[in-house]
């Protein structure tokens, strides 16, 4: 069989997003599964934070038709407009459909959440503009807006999931248009070096989200390939027979020497990981090489 998709699975120290707000406390988003809450950063938000950091958006164009949607003619479409690469839904006139090449799970906390509520307040502005207004701070808080907040805050690590289907990529049967396979494979690997990199803006705070271990490459199945198969419990990556059967299979692990992993040296050993960007470098290059440039 034909190797024709990208997948890789990641392990990253990172925060969650938020969902409904309680009261005036902010929730960190959060799934209930083997009997314990877990906090996730959701595959939409991950998949908008890579694509936005990929450069896939900036060309970017949008309009209303009842909900803000991609712009989607047939000049502007999948293959000559990266943003359309993550899938569209144009409704305007005739309806279009195209699914996205590019999947994303769910990044899952590997350990449950404990409870952090973080407690603030605006007290330095609230201080200025009463100053500045000849208040007394103490005694009109109301008055020169002073407010407290609170915010589950959560950073840990998750574990996620990203395969590429290499044979859609570029291609919008739509409009029987087709990208150059050079721009298909720049599109990769400006995702790649998104995943490579990957920073994340959270309540105003920067967040490396960098992997600290990732397994993938090339495969013959459009899937997660390894989904089901990188774990890790209390900071030790479990080194399962399946894990390494699975690698050996003409796949690739790296690791990112920093001591987040209590097992690293067990993890060197019997993986024999390169680094991490060596890792996306050989990835790259593989994706170069399927798509011939």
């Amino acid at each position: 069989m034909k190797k024709n998709a990208l997948t890789l699975t990641v392990v990253a120290n990172m925060t969650s997003n938020y969902s409904e707000g309680l009261g005036n406390i902010a929730s960190v988003q959060k799934v209930f599964k083997n009997r314990k809450v877990y906090t996730i950063r959701s595959r939409e938000s991950l998949k908008n934070a890579v694509m936005v950091q990929a450069g896939m958006y900036d060309d970017l164009q949008t309009e209303v038709d009842g909900a803000t949607q991609k712009l989607v003619t047939p000049e502007l479409n999948a293959a000559t407009c990266r943003a359309l690469e993550g899938g569209y839904m144009s409704t305007k006139g005739t309806t279009y459909v195209r699914k996205s090449s590019v999947y994303f799970t769910d990044a899952i906390a590997c350990e449950s959440f404990v409870n952090e509520t973080r407690f603030h307040n605006n007290l330095y502005l609230a201080g200025n503009y009463a100053k500045a207004q000849g208040k007394n701070i103490q005694n009109d808080a109301d008055g020169v807006g002073l407010m407290p907040y609170q915010y589950e805050y959560d950073k840990s690590l998750k574990v996620y999931s990203m395969t590429v289907d290499l044979d859609m990529v570029g291609k919008d049967e739509n409009f029987d248009a087709e990208a150059s396979p050079e721009e298909k494979a720049a599109r990769i690997e400006a995702l790649l070096r998104a995943v490579e990199t990957l920073s994340l803006v959270v309540k105003g705070n920067l967040d490396n989200a960098e992997p600290v271990f990732v397994v993938g490459g090339l495969s013959e199945r459009k899937t997660h390939y390894f989904e089901n198969v990188v774990h890790v419990e209390e900071d030790r990556l479990l080194m399962s027979e399946d894990l390494k059967e699975k690698i050996a299979q003409g796949y690739h692990a790296g690791l990112l020497k920093s001591k987040v992993f209590l097992n690293e040296n067990e993890i060197e050993e019997e993986l024999h990981p390169m680094s991490v960007p060596g890792f996306f470098n050989t990835l790259v290059e593989d994706v170069k090489a399927y798509y011939g440039v």
